[in-house]
């Protein structure tokens, strides 16, 4: 992920101010007030839940379960990137 430190004009990297503005743009970048980090454990539940979603979906049909799990996978690390104000990585 590229960062905009990287685009600073030579007299603010020349003058060794450049620890200030990085500092301040770390600040602002962090997650908003009041919302907390999702545990391992609770990522895992999410995604149990949407996978079993997506099961009963196709009426428990076996032979998909793998597929289920990687779908929900994938569909809970984009919910919670959304909710970090980020993409997926």
């Amino acid at each position: 992920m590229a960062t905009r430190r990287s685009v600073e004009t030579p007299a603010t990297a020349a003058s060794g101010a450049r620890s200030a503005p990085g500092k301040g743009k770390r600040s602002t970048s962090s997650k908003s007030p009041g919302r907390a980090a999702v545990s391992a454990e609770d990522r895992r539940g999410m995604i149990a839940e949407a996978a079993y979603l997506r099961a009963e979906r196709r009426g428990f049909a076996p032979g998909h379960e793998t597929e289920d799990w990687l779908a929900a996978e994938v569909e809970v690390d984009a919910l919670l990137a959304l909710g970090q104000g980020g993409p997926a990585q």
